[in-house]
């Protein structure tokens, strides 16, 4: 028993010295280093406000992604997940999670809708200001349900991304290829987002081996902290 304690121990360590691990469980009410980011370049960045220990985002103004993002530029390989409960739809729209944001460029998948197609889970690169786009894989799947909490996780290694619905893959791992003139988005920023949805957002993480271990924690966060530790989600 006493090895395998030892073993444990060793192990722990080493994965902790590999890996570190963000987390917003947003307990706190505030909104430090999170930055707007609209899709073309539109003025309204919606509504984003802490409620109840919960991040709500608003965006009722058409089909144009509001996106909500944090980290640092540098950093290259890493998950992210966090938990989403639609409120409300106000027409065609989507809910967005974003990797490797730097500057206006980035990678964003979203489960979506139109009023030209059947609703999606999709992935697309390329320059978040302009109309420079590559989509890389988009299968029919069903909206996110309203008034139910679902996980949603991208996963993004070398030029490899994985995105994930409630634990099940959603779509084949998409490799980012770069084409002439197009970026290979090696690293950047992370973010979630919304289009014509009132959403709650729980539990944000981002882990991988660029990520510093910071949790943004209250006094009285560490019964919903061990529920994420112990991976236990809403559904």
């Amino acid at each position: 028993m006493k090895l395998v304690l030892i073993g444990l121990g060793i192990f722990f360590l080493a994965f902790s010295a590999l890996a570190g691990t963000f987390l917003d469980t947003f307990d706190d009410g505030k909104l430090v280093d999170w930055q707007t980011l609209v899709m073309f370049g539109f003025d309204d960045p919606g509504s984003w406000e802490i409620i109840d220990g919960q991040l709500q985002g608003i965006s009722n103004a058409g089909t144009i992604t509001r996106l909500l993002t944090i980290g640092e530029e540098v950093w290259q390989d890493y998950d992210i997940e966090f938990e989403v409960k639609p409120l409300e739809k106000h027409g065609p729209g989507n809910v967005a999670i974003a990797a490797r944001i730097k500057g206006t460029w980035g990678v964003v998948c979203e489960i979506e809708d139109s009023d030209q197609a059947a609703p999606a889970a999709g992935c697309f690169g390329g320059n978040l200001h302009g109309d420079f786009f590559l989509n890389y894989a988009r299968e029919p799947h069903p909206l996110l349900r309203l008034q139910k909490w679902s996980t949603l996780k991208l996963s993004v290694n070398g030029n490899q991304l994985t995105f994930w619905i409630n634990g099940k893959r959603v779509l084949d791992p998409i490799t980012l290829e770069p084409l002439h003139g197009f970026p290979d988005f090696p690293a950047g920023r992370v973010g979630l987002g919304i289009a014509n949805y009132t959403v709650r957002f729980d539990n944000f993480k981002i882990t991988g081996p660029d990520i510093p271990d910071r949790n943004r924690l209250s006094v009285t966060s560490y019964a919903k902290l061990a529920t994420v530790w112990g991976n236990l989600k809403r559904f």
